[in-house]
């Protein structure tokens, strides 16, 4: 898929592109493909190079790509017979969650993720993927659903965190969160997560407890975004690149210390520049991470849920 997104870091890619392509324009009156095949390795050697020694920061930029796949992507691309579901039963249906019933490789799911806009408008409708209270308490009832026909859960975590408004507030925005922690650490049915972009917050934790926690290569995932912290520490937006490695917020970061399980890789230059490719892999990950935990009991299943996250951080006690 081309990209109509050029991020600074890909620039000197994008300007060999060019030059390939002005000289593809002469290729009938003059012989130099030889030279175009020779510009054409040098790109892909460049590519390999830049995007194997990206900094925490330039992975931020790469998951909040513009192109890069959205939840209801990967819905469409990876799984078959999606019926989505609406509605929190008390207040309205909120559209930076999206869920529903679905089949991945022949085993039925429930699929519940956070959803992005394309555009002014379709980010409008969906909140710049910002859920509110009422996104929450509709996967809560989704997870309910899921535990009582013993379906498989799998969430998607894509979310610049939940929305802060007022508004979102008054309708109980953490109690909303709170008790969906709750009742994922109790699900006696598998839950895999992937982090596919960005993981910011409670936002995102909010739909994040499971068994597995894969993260897409690409993505960050982390208690605070950059900017944010930048903000905090340094009152100003301009330190978010030394901010994000100070939170180390990235795949490789986040494995060490067993925040997540398994990193899922990406195409060269990101899921956005190999679509297909990147819904194969996806499609391939999760039928082997579901495999493994439906052979398991309920008990067994809540019982190593609750372990992985007790096991997390440091404490004593008096």
């Amino acid at each position: 898929m081309a990209s109509t997104t050029t991020l600074e870091f890909e620039k000197p890619i994008v300007e060999l592109e060019s030059k390939i392509e002005e000289m593809k324009a002469l290729a009938d009156t003059l012989d130099i493909q030889p030279q175009i095949d020779d510009l054409e390795r040098q790109i892909e050697i460049l590519r390999s190079e830049i995007y194997r020694n990206l900094t925490r920061w330039q992975r931020v930029q790469i998951a909040r790509h513009p192109d890069r796949p959205y939840t209801l992507d990967y819905i469409t691309h990876c799984f078959t017979d999606f019926i989505e579901l609406h509605g929190d039963r008390a207040y309205r249906d909120d559209p930076a969650i999206v869920a529903g019933l679905a089949t991945l490789n022949g085993r039925h799911v429930m699929v519940v993720g956070h959803q992005k806009g394309r555009d002014t408008k379709s980010n409008l409708y969906r909140n710049f993927g910002m859920p509110n209270p009422e996104g929450y308490r509709k996967a809560y009832r989704l997870f309910e659903t899921a535990e009582k026909f013993g379906l498989p859960v799998i969430c998607l975590l894509d979310t610049p965190g939940a929305f802060p408004g007022l508004e979102a507030e008054e309708r109980g925005q953490a109690e909303a969160i709170a008790r969906n922690l709750k009742l994922m650490s109790q699900l006696k049915t598998p839950i895999v997560i992937v982090v596919i972009g960005e993981g910011a917050s409670g936002g995102a934790l909010g739909i994040g407890i499971g068994n597995r926690v894969l993260m897409l290569e690409n993505a960050w995932y982390s208690v605070i975004a950059p900017e944010s912290c930048s903000s905090i520490l340094w009152r100003s937006w301009d330190y978010k690149e030394q901010a994000a490695e100070a939170l180390r917020l990235g795949a490789t970061d986040l494995i060490k210390v067993k925040v997540i399980d398994r990193i899922v890789p990406e195409p060269v230059g990101g899921a956005h520049r190999d679509p297909v490719a990147m819904f194969q892999t996806m499609v391939e990950t999760l039928t082997e991470e579901l495999d493994a935990l439906c052979k398991l009991s309920g008990e067994t299943l809540v019982k190593e849920r609750r372990a992985k996250f007790y096991d997390m951080g440091v404490w004593t006690e008096a």
